[in-house]
């Protein structure tokens, strides 16, 4: 599949690849990543030292962005199960991978305690349900009830395709219709708390499908505009300091201890006043408005056609844009590595040099497995096209003899 320079004003053709796309893909799952392995000193350089969002956002947009590239185009005569398909086949697809990276950080976890005598991560992030419960532990696992920390995005991913081709077209017959549908619905949820449960531990999902659906959608819509050769979001020169402010003031805010105590008395008080928790709080199993408005902000300043666009294309972010290419295999291989990465540190803390090696040689390890991928992909394709020559080559010399004989095409093929 070609990548096409992200011109302005230009359509994107059907099968063409926007490198902006692959390389903030992959940008986010390198600091998902790094932010799968606590304790590091790689982590304080991802996003989420500099704002009130992280990667996770990111990721979920992509996908969006990416669904309605793959999925538009066949449904621009309307609604059909062929897409449909495509959409929930895809979900199926989340579904096995979850399950594959949720048996290994279970093998990984209990191979450190039952090897190695640690088992400090059997007590944290859903693994004690294994030992106090195991038969509704293994239930929870397989409906998706039961989710291990750090291995929780995918069901949400998965959910979201369910609805991608309904979200899909509504937003080609009405890109307004979709964005005030996102809002409302994320809205509803936050009010009401509206989220899929949990089993057998009591609550909802920590990445609750009903709110991260909006950040989707904002993907899906960005997407469909794409395709077409402009931009959801217009260029306003006060849109761009709205969005340039906000993401300033947010960086401060994260950074001076002062301004967090300050912010959070204030948030309190207007929790006190009635108003909604996801309106003023950080929350992320419900998408916070603070959080949501960084997210956009940073979004739409990265969107700007000066400057970022040749830099995602440039050849020194191949890398980068290799590993999104690639997007979920490398995501479900990181998440396995960052589970073994946390386990070493528990049976064997150390310092900078372990922690490098666990961090640099993990994305060398995603990098090569996307590189693997990559290959393999240009050798399917260029088989494919092979055999599409040969079998192609008898009827053009059939059709080539019919008409030197006078004959209609047809009379060649029916011989």
């Amino acid at each position: 599949m070609p990548e096409m320079s992200p011109a302005a004003g230009s359509a994107l053709p059907v099968g063409a690849r926007d490198p902006r796309l692959d390389f903030f893909r992959g940008l986010s799952l390198l600091m998902i990543y790094i932010n799968h392995v606590p304790g590091t000193v790689y982590e304080n350089f991802t996003s989420r030292n500099f704002g009130l969002s992280d990667a996770a956002e990111g990721f979920v947009f992509m996908s969006g962005c990416a669904a309605a590239l793959a999925y538009g185009p066949k449904m621009k005569q309307g609604l059909n199960w062929a897409a449909v398909r495509k959409g929930w086949g895809r979900s199926w697809t989340l579904y096995l991978t979850h399950m594959f990276t949720t048996i290994w950080a279970i093998a990984i976890v209990s191979g450190a305690a039952l090897w190695f005598g640690s088992s400090v991560m059997l007590g944290q992030q859903g693994y004690q349900v294994m030992g106090s419960d195991p038969l509704a532990f293994m239930i929870g696992i397989a409906t998706l009830g039961h989710q291990l920390g750090y291995v929780n995005i995918l069901p949400m991913y998965a959910v979201l395709m369910l609805g991608a081709p309904f979200l899909i077209r509504l937003g080609q017959r009405s890109p307004l219709l979709l964005l005030l549908f996102s809002i409302g619905f994320w809205a509803l949820s936050g009010l009401f708390r509206f989220d899929l449960p949990n089993f057998p531990q009591e609550g909802g999902w920590f990445f609750n499908p009903f709110s991260w659906q909006m950040i989707f959608s904002f993907g899906i819509l960005t997407g469909l505009a794409l395709r077409h050769g402009h931009r959801f979001a217009p260029l306003k020169g006060w849109l761009i300091w709205v969005a340039a402010i906000w993401v300033a003031i947010c960086l401060v805010w994260v950074k001076s201890e002062t301004i967090k105590a300050g912010v959070g008395e204030y948030v309190h008080h207007l929790r006190d006043l009635g108003v909604p928790f996801f309106l003023v709080e950080f929350d992320k199993t419900y998408v916070s408005l603070p959080r949501f408005a960084h997210f956009i902000a940073l979004a739409y300043l990265l969107s700007l056609p000066w400057g970022v666009p040749r830099f995602a294309a440039s050849k020194a972010m191949a890398p980068v844009r290799l590993l999104g290419r690639h997007g979920l295999q490398v995501f479900a291989a990181s998440t396995v590595l960052a589970i073994f990465a946390q386990a070493v540190k528990q049976v064997h803390p150390a310092g900078f040099g372990q922690d490098s090696v666990l961090i640099l040689g993990g994305l060398a390890a995603l990098w090569t497995l996307a590189w693997i991928r990559d290959r393999i992909k240009q050798s399917d394709r260029a088989q494919a096209a092979a055999l599409h020559a040969r079998h192609a080559a008898p009827h053009a010399a059939g059709a080539a003899a019919a008409t030197a004989e006078g004959k209609p095409h047809y009379a060649a093929a029916a011989r």
